[in-house]
């Protein structure tokens, strides 16, 4: 009887155990810690996956499977500890193969599996292509290892720029990293997307992966110091910004610098309240998106 007991137990471990990868792709319930008041944004269609490496939850993503390209990140900021580490890409098996473990796994330094390249980016896809791998939830977010390391995975890039992604778009994450780490007071909530072109999609080289027209972001902080330097001030307890990936795009949206470095013009980055971004994301995506709870309003 007590071995019974034993098996019974241990069955019920295994199954749990399988439940909860399942649940990391195509459920946000595991993860929604990740999203203010773990209400996660509306108006996008996607897989939601949680994120997990090293068998903890880092992140949350939106993902589109016929785009092999994510919608957005969520994640909670954290003030960054040591050098960025060194990239080793990863992939996310249970896109692959549902009731897969939920870890996300290295790329091997061989050919990669059949049903890994059907369902999601690999690293052929942006070799020798003309984008970076752009992150939306970006290492210098995070303040351990552990963290940092998981932002590495082509679940979490979109084809950026380089332009765009070392230039104006890297000077909006350290802006944003700086004012967070020197104000926000309690958890800081930041989701990152991107934004498609009008009509008809742009391709990696292979036409297996959607490039996007601009990128986007927005963080909450619904506890922060009070004591803002003037230019500060409308920068809490949210804001946004939108960023070009084409420097061949119009100007409705952002306007492109005179003033800026040769190689980075066209890649602007354009600061805006929360409630301008969510207009041009209802433009663009013809339904309203909404990032936070209630625009981020109320204590957290």
């Amino acid at each position: 009887m007590a071995r019974f007991y034993a098996l019974a137990a241990a069955a019920m471990l295994l199954a749990g155990g399988w439940r909860r990868c399942a649940a990391d792709v195509g459920d946000f319930a595991p993860c929604l810690g990740f999203f203010y008041r773990s209400w996660p944004p509306k108006g996008l269609a996607g897989t939601p996956i949680c994120q997990r490496f090293s068998n903890r939850y880092r992140f949350a993503t939106l993902y589109d499977r016929q785009r092999r390209s994510p919608w957005l990140s969520a994640y909670v900021f954290t003030p960054p500890a040591g050098k960025r580490p060194s990239a080793s890409w990863k992939y996310e098996p249970q896109l692959a193969y549902p009731g897969a473990d939920g870890n996300m796994i290295p790329f091997p330094p061989g050919p990669v599996d059949q049903n890994v390249v059907e369902s999601q980016a690999v690293e052929l896809d942006y070799i020798n292509s003309t984008y970076s791998r752009g992150h939306l939830n970006p290492s210098l977010h995070h303040r351990s290892r552990e963290d940092r390391n998981a932002t590495f995975t082509l679940t979490n890039v979109v084809p950026q720029k380089v332009g765009s992604n070392e230039g104006p778009w890297e000077i909006l994450e350290q802006t944003v990293n700086k004012t967070l780490a020197a104000y926000c007071l309690g958890e800081a909530y930041v989701v990152t997307g991107v934004i498609p072109y009008r009509t008809g999609e742009r391709w990696l080289k292979n036409h297996r992966v959607a490039v996007p027209e601009y990128m986007w972001s927005a963080y909450c902080c619904p506890n922060y110091n009070d004591s803002l330097p003037e230019e500060l001030k409308d920068a809490f307890p949210t804001y946004a910004a939108i960023g070009r990936n084409d420097r061949n795009s119009t100007e409705e949206i952002v306007p492109v610098s005179k003033t800026a470095k040769k190689q980075f013009r066209g890649y602007d980055v354009r600061r805006m309240p929360l409630e301008t971004l969510e207009m041009y994301l209802k433009d663009r995506f013809s339904t309203v998106v909404s990032v936070f709870y209630e625009q981020c309003s109320g204590s957290d």
